[in-house]
C-alpha cells in the first residue's frame, strides 16, 4: 500500500520533530513504554493467579 523510502521517512521524521519537538516525542515514547509494560505485566498477573 504504501511504498515509503528512506527519503520519504526522514522528510515524515523532520516534519513530526518539527510539530511535537524532540522533549515532547520523548515523553509520549517513554509514557507509550510504561503503558506496554504495564499491560504485559497485567497479563503475566492473571495467568499467575489461575
Amino acid at each position: 500500500m504504501f511504498h515509503l523510502g528512506q527519503t520519504e521517512l526522514i522528510i515524515v521524521l523532520a516534519v513530526v520533530v518539527l510539530l511535537f519537538g524532540v522533549g515532547r516525542i520523548g515523553k509520549i515514547a517513554s509514557e507509550l513504554g510504561s503503558g506496554i509494560r504495564s499491560f504485559k505485566e497485567g497479563l503475566n498477573g492473571n495467568q499467575d493467579e489461575k
